[in-house]
């Protein structure tokens, strides 16, 4: 695991005067497992792979704690859930793109994307402090054949 996430965590830790616990270390450990977004059941799946005494309270505690220190991010997808992006420590100004037809997500970085939304903010008198942008479409390929490849296999990943 990335040695700053230990320390961010640790120093955010001591100042709320919480301790590091193992099921705490197994949670972490499994939200930064990959660059997926997640929700936080499948964290607590994840997390229970590891770890079958993970409880679902802590899975939520250390939730909020790794967002109040910056470690993740909550994402709006437009589902009516709450995402939490792990990616967010290398690649903070990161947008997202949503497939509406297969729920594939695929983040980008552009440097246009940034210069707009500076000029924009600017403009309307802002300073920016964070800047994200959310993308709904539907994939050429789904428009294209009347499936895709990531549609057909999100069931096959689910068993």
């Amino acid at each position: 695991m990335d040695e700053r996430i230990t320390q961010r965590l640790d120093a955010h830790l001591a100042s709320q005067g919480l301790r590091r616990t193992k099921q705490r270390d197994v949670i972490v450990e499994a939200a930064f497992a990959s660059d997926d977004h997640f929700k936080a059941e499948e964290l607590l799946d994840k997390a229970r792979r590891i770890d079958s005494t993970v409880s679902r309270a802590t899975v939520y505690r250390t939730l909020t704690l790794l967002v109040e220190c910056g470690l993740l991010r909550e994402v709006d997808l437009g589902r009516d859930q709450t995402y939490y992006d792990p990616n967010f420590l290398d690649k903070p100004q990161h947008n997202h793109l949503i497939c509406l037809d297969c729920d594939r997500v695929v983040e980008f970085e552009d440097d246009h994307t940034a210069l707009l939304h500076d000029c924009i903010t600017r403009r309307l008198g802002f300073q920016p402090s964070m800047k994200s942008m959310r993308i709904e479409a539907h994939c050429d390929e789904f428009l294209r054949l009347g499936t895709c490849k990531y549609r057909d296999a999100k069931p096959a990943a689910a068993n």
